[in-house]
């Protein structure tokens, strides 16, 4: 476990709809699944307290971290190369707003890969809650309305099973979390 979180960014580029097709990029071999929570940041957030965290979150939405790990892990360290292809960061269905959403630390979520659950977890067991995550990285950078944070998946993605599993055209991933709906995408081949 870190004791402290670990802070990458994704490329905006990388955004997408919660049931668009990801493209599987020229030049990978392992692009892997995360189903996680994100919160969408309300208004202008710098050194935000935990206590007064809720306060600068939007809403929650679905996030699937798609991820290169190849190029995340062996290509010099740089955790945004490998999480900013085209693609990798299918956003919704919903943006459940504070106000509708009783607990986000208690929700069932899932990550299916062609009809085979890979993932199975609950926000209840993330390792920092959202609030300290909100407040950690306000201590480092100024959040604006519309910034989306991502906040680290449960076990089961394909990189850590043995033998690792990864994505490949073709591949149907269905992802869902308590409240926050469903995702459902393909895996497209890079065409130019």
């Amino acid at each position: 476990m870190p004791a402290e979180p670990i802070l990458f960014n994704k490329a905006p580029t990388c955004i997408c709809g919660p049931n668009d097709n990801i493209i599987y990029p020229k030049n990978s071999d392992r692009m892997d699944w995360e189903c996680e929570i994100a919160f969408v940041i309300g208004k202008r957030a710098s050194y935000v307290e935990e206590s007064r965290a809720l306060d600068y979150i939007a809403g929650y939405t679905i996030c699937n971290d798609v991820s290169e790990r190849r190029w995340q892990v062996k290509r010099n360290g740089q955790w945004v190369k490998g999480k900013s292809a085209e693609t990798f960061g299918p956003l919704g269905p919903w943006l459940v707003t504070t106000d509708e959403m009783a607990d986000p630390h208690n929700l069932a979520m899932s990550l299916d890969v062609n009809g085979d659950r890979k993932q199975t977890g609950s926000t209840a067991t993330m390792i920092f809650s959202i609030p300290k995550l909100l407040a950690y990285v306000t201590e480092f950078m100024v959040l604006e309305a519309g910034d989306v944070i991502t906040t680290g998946t449960p076990p089961g993605v394909g990189s850590a099973k043995k033998p690792p599993e990864y994505l490949k055209a073709g591949d149907k991933l269905v992802l869902r979390i308590e409240g926050l709906g469903e995702q459902h995408q393909t895996v497209v081949p890079f065409t130019i």
